[in-house]
């Protein structure tokens, strides 16, 4: 299982021309396959004259399930390109559809490959990419008296909180790269001197 991977930041589109055609990549995030054909649906719902809706999207931390559609292009010159861009920069669960209007000029299939695969390498350079690492879930749980105290050496050690719970107690849910356990521990233990409860609950992939 990897340690860490990269997804599209956010949902967004990305236009650009070439040679009178236009080329519009949707990207957008998608933790499942039945995610990633809703973004599908609603682009070609949104685009019913485009002359094609080509699509890619790679699913998993791995990599593992990945797709593409030409279209109606020619074999291997839209869906195969898109692809191959989410793939070589390691960008996971994540859909990219491109929508083409064209515009009268044929481009052949190099100049497809370059305009797909183009219009989806733009669209990631503008919307961006966040990191996502695979980290053990903790549940810390202290008094009231030391929470505030807690939560600012949490934050000031580096440690992103999921969520803070008051109740009786008060408990902060972080991730802890699974190496990191071990010593996250002890220095709690020793900025609490002890008061503190450390559960573990599983591991999940976090924005970094």
């Amino acid at each position: 299982m990897v340690d860490r991977y990269l997804a599209v930041a956010r949902a967004g589109v990305h236009e650009n021309e070439i040679k009178r055609s236009r080329f519009l990549c949707t990207l957008a995030p998608a933790a499942d396959e039945e995610a990633a054909q809703a973004v599908i649906r609603d682009v070609r719902r949104a685009h019913p004259a485009a002359t094609h809706n080509c699509f890619a999207y790679v699913i998993g931390p791995d990599g593992r399930l990945h797709r593409a559609s030409d279209d109606g292009e020619p074999g291997g010159t839209a869906g195969t390109p898109m692809l191959q861009v989410l793939l070589g920069r390691e960008v996971r669960d994540t859909v990219a559809v491109v929508t083409r209007y064209y515009g009268g000029v044929q481009l052949g299939a190099g100049g497809l490959a370059r305009a797909y695969g183009g219009a989806v390498s733009a669209a990631l350079d503008e919307i961006g990419t966040v990191e996502r690492r695979r980290l053990t879930l903790l549940a810390v749980t202290v008094d009231h008296a030391r929470a505030g105290r807690l939560e600012n050496d949490l934050r000031s050690a580096g440690h992103v909180l999921r969520e803070v719970g008051y109740g009786s107690r008060v408990t902060l849910a972080l991730g802890v790269p699974e190496g990191e356990v071990a010593a996250f521990r002890s220095w709690l233990a020793d900025v609490t001197s002890g008061a503190a409860i450390c559960e573990s609950g599983g591991t999940a992939y976090v924005d970094a």
